[in-house]
């Protein structure tokens, strides 16, 4: 259309171009005859007609190649838009084919090297995300159930022998109710762990306070003293006031995950070094504890939920959210958190928070 349009317009300005150059030849002697394509022409109409003969020649030869160039304009922008618009069909296929059991589809590299190409590239990264944020989903899922089904077999098979016993006294039925009472216990700290990294994860800090990490260590470790002390831990603490601003509840979750985790995971007559401190505007803690050996490679996945180092997943210590709950807390805080072997056995983790947000 944009190709018929400017024709038009050159037609235009030829037919009037033509028309102007013959009027201004010069005029002959009044009476005079000439003879223009076999036909005498008297030469006052001379002009008139050469005009008139100028300009139909203009609009015959004009509409001939007016019809070539939008033929030819129309063949190259099909041709042009085609092939441009070729990788935007693919991405709209492999959308409309993407489902959450087809997600490991890709458009992959175009022969182009254009934004198209680009937007390629971009559509398969978030494609990638999409995909391991689904297998997360499946795999933390799939946990939650094997550490719910736990003590809830637990509880039902204590009731099923418990009332199959037609002559069970009053202290079978003592033992059965603390057994459930166990795994009751358990299956609602497991629930509250997991509404509190529902919460956490991925969301920001909604209350912000002045907090001291020195105070918050002191009053988590008075949580977990008793048990600590029963197991003949040895607890050095270097805290140095290390103020910031964030959520007081967050921050004492994240002490008192690290001191349970380096509690419950040490070996008896262990040791435990705490020290907290303020750098250019960031505060650290840092939990150093004794335990058992922890493989290097693997010490990145105990931020995923239910992983544990070295403790087997029925185990009754926990239910291996306690790190993941951590990075999220620091993660909503704009925060780091890493963790590293300590040598003979044991692990180290460092969290740095921003002083203010």
């Amino acid at each position: 259309m944009l190709a018929a349009a400017v024709s038009i317009v050159l037609l235009w300005l030829a037919w009037r171009l033509v028309g102007d150059a013959v009027a201004a030849v010069p005029q002959l002697p009044p009476g005079s005859m000439v003879r223009v394509d076999g036909v005498d022409v008297e030469a006052s109409a001379l002009a008139e007609h050469l005009r008139e003969h100028a300009r139909g020649r203009v609009l015959v030869v004009g509409a001939v190649a007016f019809c070539f160039v939008v033929a030819a304009a129309g063949i190259l922008a099909w041709t042009l838009t085609s092939r441009v618009l070729r990788p935007l069909r693919e991405i709209t296929d492999t959308a409309h084919r993407l489902s959450v059991d087809s997600m490991g589809e890709r458009i992959g590299r175009l022969s182009t090297k254009d934004e198209l190409a680009e937007l390629a590239e971009t559509f398969d990264a978030m494609l990638d995300r999409l995909q391991a944020a689904f297998e997360a989903q499946r795999h933390f899922v799939a946990n939650a159930s094997h550490e719910l089904r736990t003590p809830l077999s637990v509880i039902r098979t204590e009731l099923d022998v418990t009332l199959a016993d037609d002559g069970a006294d009053a202290a079978e039925l003592r033992r059965m109710a603390a057994v459930v009472r166990d795994a009751t216990s358990r299956a609602e700290r497991l629930v509250g762990s997991l509404l509190l990294l529902a919460r956490t994860d991925g969301a920001g800090v909604v209350i912000t306070e002045p907090v001291d990490l020195a105070a918050v260590v002191d009053s988590a470790w008075k949580a977990v003293r008793a048990e600590a002390e029963r197991r003949g831990l040895r607890a050095t603490f270097g805290t140095a006031p290390a103020p910031l601003t964030g959520d007081p509840a967050l921050l004492e979750r994240v002490a008192g995950n690290l001191l349970e985790n380096a509690v419950r995971h040490n070996v008896d007559g262990g040791w435990i070094e705490v020290s907290t401190q303020a750098g250019a505007g960031v505060a650290v803690l840092r939990v150093r504890s004794s335990g058992g050996l922890v493989d290097p490679t693997t010490v990145d996945e105990l931020f995923e939920p239910f992983r544990r180092a070295g403790i087997a997943r029925t185990a009754r210590s926990g239910a291996g959210l306690g790190l993941s709950i951590v990075r999220a807390a620091v993660q909503a805080h704009g925060g780091t958190v890493t963790a590293e072997p300590v040598v003979g056995g044991g692990l180290a983790i460092t969290v740095r928070l921003p002083v203010s947000r």
